[in-house]
This record gives structure tokens, C-alpha cells and sequence, in this order.
């Protein structure tokens, strides 16, 4: 099974309501959420479902990888996937699941400690960026290989219409 892990994009300091589940994307983390969404479908990754956090700021940056990929129905929000959780948390929820590829969105530290897991035995957090994207397949429970860690700018590049 092939992993795709999204930080989601530049979000707001501070939420109106002043919780951090609340904040959304800033104009210019819609508009890198866009384009990050087409440089990944752009690469045909094969991924049938998409977990998002519930939290705002995830969900609004799954929604634009959602469309391009053309998987406006296979959005689930996940509470694995909330800032605090466990690794484990995680791989216990992808166990039964038929999509050869899935794609992950979520916060840091979350995604870079749940990267470190996957492919250095939980020795090392790999941080990840705004809008950057890993993918791994994972070759067993708690393991898995590098493929790809693309920061958004190399996305934005891939998604660019060519003349």
C-alpha cells in the first residue's frame, strides 16, 4: 500500500473562536492548496480514499486534493489524525482498508513523527513543510520505505499547465 502524507497549507494564527481546530486556511494556503492539489494529481498517484483531521484547516486543504484527483466522495475525516495522536492510532485505522493508495492530511508534528515511525522505527521525527508531501509504501506494520518528500513549491511546478 502506497502512503501519500499532506501537511495541510498556511492556516491562521488564531481561529474567531479562539480554538485551534477552528483555523482556517489564509487566502494564499487556499491558493497553494490548489496548486499543490494539482501537481499531486498530476503525478497519477493511484489513490482511492483520502483521511483528512477534522480540523478545519486539514479538511479545507483535502477538499482541492479531493477534486483533482477526482475523489470528491472517498473523504473521510479521521480523528486519528488530530495533532495529538499516536502513530499507532493511525496504521491500527488503515488495517482492512482496500485502497492501494491513501492519502493522509495532517498537522506537524503528527505527519513528520508518524513519517519518522514508518521508515526509522520511530527513532527520528521527519519534519514536513506547509503543503509538502511524503509518500511511502509500507511494507508492514511500522514499516515502510521512503518514496518521495516533495515540498510544495516541486508540487506547484508539476501542476503548472505547459504551454
Amino acid at each position: 500500500m502506497d502512503l501519500w502524507l499532506l501537511r495541510h497549507a498556511m492556516a491562521e494564527e488564531r481561529s474567531s473562536s479562539g480554538r485551534d481546530e477552528d483555523r482556517e486556511l489564509t487566502a494564499d494556503g487556499v491558493k497553494r492548496a490548489r496548486a499543490v492539489a494539482r501537481g499531486l494529481a498530476a503525478m497519477d498517484p493511484g489513490i482511492g480514499l483520502i483521511l483528512t483531521s477534522p480540523y478545519t484547516r486539514a479538511r479545507q486543504t483535502a477538499a482541492p486534493a479531493a477534486e483533482a484527483l477526482g475523489l470528491e466522495r472517498k473523504v473521510r475525516p479521521s480523528r486519528t489524525l488530530e495533532p495529538d495522536r499516536a502513530p499507532e492510532e493511525v496504521l491500527t485505522e488503515l488495517e482492512g482498508q482496500e485502497a492501494e493508495g491513501i492519502l493522509l492530511v495532517g498537522h506537524q508534528p503528527h505527519l513528520g513523527i508518524l513519517l519518522g515511525y514508518l521508515v526509522a522505527g520511530g527513532r527520528t521525527e521527519i519534519p514536513m513543510k506547509k503543503a509538502a508531501i511524503a509518500r511511502v509504501t509500507i511494507e508492514g506494520r511500522g514499516r515502510a520505505s521512503l518514496r518521495a518528500l516533495l515540498p510544495a513549491r516541486v508540487l506547484e511546478e508539476l501542476g503548472r499547465p505547459r504551454s
